[in-house]
């Protein structure tokens, strides 16, 4: 690692001021107050954790007026997220990503994430929809960042970010109520109410917790007037512009602020205190999520003519000028919308044995999305003309259908967990934490392309009479023998949509059975401590179903010349061999604390991280040579990958506690990557498939700063530089044992019969990650005086995060721009009363947070506009 560097990288995030991970108090007098966190599945004061914790509490995140990912994870160092819109992304740690593409079809080919994401005790990640909690009522959310694999299990490879909630108290009845109504500019209002109600049904014994919540956002993207016109630069047409070719438009459906959504939903906790030792816990949380439009701009629109080439970007020889849009425009062709809702029953026992202390945890996590959107894009691609438009004579295609197009995704996952642990008193000199954990995760998705505008053929495998062809219905006699020795497991075995182009209709299962402990020994008792960890893990992953496209189901020619339909192509994974994978073994974690003084503490860790592997849709073969060959078969599955992770961090109170600089210096080591490749024009196919083979480095500085050198006045804000680079850059290696090249880099493939240079998929050594932006800092001042039995605030904050990539895959690679917003709020507070004025991005930037082509047309994911709102509070506790 460059310590030269990292110093002075220390130095300037010192001098900007990070975010602090402790609540403020205006009226205390002590200096900064403690946080307690149960990041090592202890509860501890965070200034006692060896690792790199962050945690915002529940009054800080009223504070910042935060409630969902996008909001908060502003303020959150070395936290990235690559999102399309609510619950529509992945979350990324100290800039651990190769890269998003779109959220159609995530369920089937998206990698398990490498953040683990925790309600309470409950996991809840899957590929490419992170649980969008809606942050009511919550004690805290913890971000413990850098690999977590010995106590959070796989998927934790990165870090954690764990949604704490707040639990019955039995001793106080509380009341709580906020409400909230906001202008954004370009867009339209948004309103809030938030209630809390605790109540002791039996004092000491038995109290109920209810939380209800209700978000409506109001939406700040125009879909703008427009039409479709085929080009003769749409790649698909190569040049030939059919002489009867459909214009489509969109004006029946042009609208303002067509991005509105609605959080809503409930959480109830009941606790017992079964004696003095015990006490059971049981929480059931619903929420939905309503969500219309789009959340991204077009920076051209869809006639701007110029085609989205396979490099993801826009071909050059169509100026921008034919049709620029503004800020905050698309131009859609379909009304789109995403359900998301999630139900959650958790339990959790508390007790003693002896002198031990148990713990029982159970989660079981049901969740449902449904998401449509306009793709109407697509046509402009390699492949949309080959079915929407048919060939009549030699030469060309002679008609082009309608362009108009969507895609429909449906997911249904279902996780279940239970752990048990065992802990030792926190005052022994020998300390462990152990455990047995089992977990499940399924995952089924149905993603259907609806892109075939060319009519249905007629016949039905000759058969006379037959109107319909049945290539869409699997368990029909008539169908391809081939998927008559293995029915696939379709979450919709029924005939589908006419227009369906392609499907993915999987279904994916994940066990993990794991065995854990963790010791401190305390060396010298109080002042230096020793940590080691494993967790022994047996993971059994599997996926069943089937993908399959209609491209022989098309009327290509008149019907009097029409031949019978053909069957449908696709790849049926039952018939795989094998379908299931296992892998087994132990991750660990060594650490040295040194507690220098009650305020100063010192740690070295190494840690492991890891995560599950998965599996192709198919093996076809690509890249063929000069004689037609293959050199490539697309592998059934890919493996974890793995990190390693060497940290250096302190965690110190200064003068007498008014000064907190928390901070870590680390070098991750992530190797056997999971990437994903997306290369038509170099010869293979027009799916997303994974594998294995690059490794990245990671050298990084986080710091967390707060300060309070007056008892009215709070200093506090995060920063964090990460520096990534690719160590090796691996080719594509011939794996057909027939060719005479076998075993040997590809070089060359010939595509179309002509030669084409097979460029390095992964990148070239040294480029950065995606999503890993090296710098990203937030700070915030908030002075509060008396006047009377008023409490008058006022708060300034800026956040500031340094441009990066959307991808390591050159192929969909765009650069994001770096970007400042301020926020500031004033406000008053008297007894119970709390009332506010705020106004978030005060300067109404408009830079993407995320860009991407996967619509087949560039989009890029803005910051919601200027905001300005006005909350009051009202607050009852007895």
């Amino acid at each position: 690692m460059n310590y030269r560097l990292a110093s002075a990288v220390t130095a300037i995030l010192a001098a900007s001021a990070a975010q602090s991970v402790y609540a403020q108090s205006a009226q205390s007098s002590q200096g900064l107050e403690e946080v307690v966190v149960t990041a090592q599945r202890r509860t501890e004061n965070l200034q006692n954790v060896p690792i790199a914790v962050q945690a915002l509490t529940g009054d800080t995140l009223s504070e910042l007026k935060v409630a969902t990912v996008d909001d908060f994870i502003r303020f959150l160092p070395s936290v990235s997220t690559a999102n399309l819109g609510p619950g529509q992304g992945n979350i990324y740690m100290r800039g651990l990503s190769v890269g998003a593409l779109g959220t159609q079809g995530q369920g089937s080919v998206g990698f398990w994430p490498n953040v683990a994401v925790y309600l309470d005790e409950q996991s809840t990640q899957i590929p490419g929809r992170n649980l969008d909690v809606y942050a009511a009522d919550l004690e805290r959310i913890e971000v413990l960042v850098g690999p977590q694999g010995t106590l959070f299990g796989a998927g934790a490879q990165a870090g954690v970010l764990r949604y704490i909630t707040n639990k019955p108290d039995l001793n106080r009845t509380e009341f709580k109520a906020t409400a909230g109504y906001a202008d954004t500019a370009h867009g339209a209002a948004s309103s809030n109410l938030e209630s809390v109600l605790n109540v002791p049904l039996i004092d000491g014994k038995l109290a109920v917790r209810l939380v209800i919540y209700n978000d409506n956002r109001g939406g700040y993207i125009d879909n703008v007037p427009s039409t479709f016109t085929r080009s003769a630069t749409d790649i698909g047409l190569k040049g030939h512009l059919p002489s009867d070719s459909l214009q489509i438009n969109n004006y029946d459906i042009v609208q303002k602020d067509i991005n509105s959504s609605n959080y809503k939903g409930l959480r109830a906790g009941i606790k017992y205190q079964i004696n003095d030792e015990w006490d059971a816990l049981l929480v059931q949380s619903y929420q939905d999520i309503d969500v219309q439009g789009v959340f991204y701009q077009h920076p051209n629109g869809a006639d701007s003519g110029c085609s989205r080439t396979q490099g993801g970007s826009i071909d050059p020889s169509c100026p921008d000028s034919l049709q620029p849009l503004k800020p905050l425009q698309v131009t859609l062709f379909n009304n789109g919308y995403t359900h998301d809702r999630f139900s959650n029953t958790a339990l959790t026992v508390d007790g003693k044995i002896s002198t031990l202390n148990f713990v029982y945890a159970g989660g079981y996590l049901s969740r449902n999305s449904e998401q449509i959107q306009d793709y109407t894009n697509y046509a402009r691609g390699v492949y949309g003309s080959y079915y929407q438009c048919a060939t009549y004579e030699p030469g060309g295609y002679a008609k082009c259908y309608t362009p108009s197009s969507t895609w429909h995704d449906k997911t249904h996952n279902v996780n279940q967990s239970h752990e048990v642990r065992l802990s030792s008193p926190d005052d022994w000199r020998l300390r462990f934490v152990g455990g047995l954990f089992w977990e499940k995760r399924e995952l089924n998705d149905d993603t259907e392309w609806l892109y075939k505008s060319v009519p249905e053929c007629s016949g039905s495998k000759g058969v006379a009479g037959s109107v319909l062809n049945n290539c869409f219905l699997w368990l029909d006699p008539s169908a391809d023998p081939k998927f008559q020795s293995a029915v696939p497991n379709l979450n919709n075995p029924n005939r589908r949509n006419s227009h369906t182009g392609f499907f993915d209709d999987f279904q994916r299962t994940y066990t993990q059975k794991a065995a854990f402990a963790s010791v401190d020994f305390d060396i010298l008792p109080k002042t230096l401590t020793l940590t080691l960890g494993t967790r022994y893990y047996d993971i059994s992953n599997e996926m069943l179903g089937a993908n399959m496209g209609s491209f022989n189901c098309k009327q290509f020619k008149p019907i009097a010349a029409a031949g019978p339909c053909q069957n449908a192509y696709g790849t049926n994974l039952n018939e795989q061999d094998p379908n299931k994978d296992t892998s087994n073994g132990f991750k660990s974690r060594a650490n040295l604390t040194w507690h220098v003084t009650d305020d100063v503490l010192l740690y070295g860790t190494w840690s492991e991280g890891f995560r599950p592997g998965g599996f192709n849709r198919g093996t076809s073969a690509h890249l063929p040579d000069a004689k037609g060959v293959p050199q490539y078969y697309i592998p059934k599955s890919y493996k974890s990958d793995d990190l390693t992770n060497i940290e250096f961090g302190w965690k110190t109170l200064l003068l007498d506690r008014r000064l907190q600089i928390n901070g870590a210096i680390y070098q991750l080591k992530w190797t056997n990557v999971q990437t994903g490749i997306f290369a038509p024009t170099l010869g293979l196919g027009n799916l997303t498939f994974g594998v294995n083979g690059p490794e990245y480095e990671v050298e990084g500085i986080e710091l967390q700063v707060a300060a309070r050198p007056l008892d009215a006045l709070t200093i506090d804000g995060s920063a964090s530089y990460n520096k990534s680079k690719l160590t090796n850059s691996p080719s594509l290696v011939n794996n057909n044992p027939a060719s005479p090249t076998y075993g040997q880099p590809i070089e060359t493939t010939y595509v179309g019969g002509q030669p084409v240079t097979v460029t390095q998929p992964y990148g070239q050594k040294g480029d950065e990650l995606a999503n890993s932006p090296k710098l990203q800092a937030n700070a915030r001042g908030r002075y509060t005086w008396i006047m009377g039995d008023y409490a008058p605030f006022v708060m300034l904050g800026l956040q500031y995060q340094d441009s990066s990539y959307s991808s390591t895959n050159p192929i969909n690679l765009y650069k994001m721009p770096s970007w400042t917003t301020w926020d500031a709020s004033i406000g008053v507070k008297k007894d119970e009363w709390n009332a506010e004025l705020y106004v978030v991005n005060l300067t109404d930037e408009n830079k993407s947070l995320f860009t991407t082509a996967s619509q087949f047309i560039v989009a890029e994911v803005p910051m919601r506009p200027r905001t300005i709102g006005l909350r009051i509070n009202y607050a009852f506790g007895k």
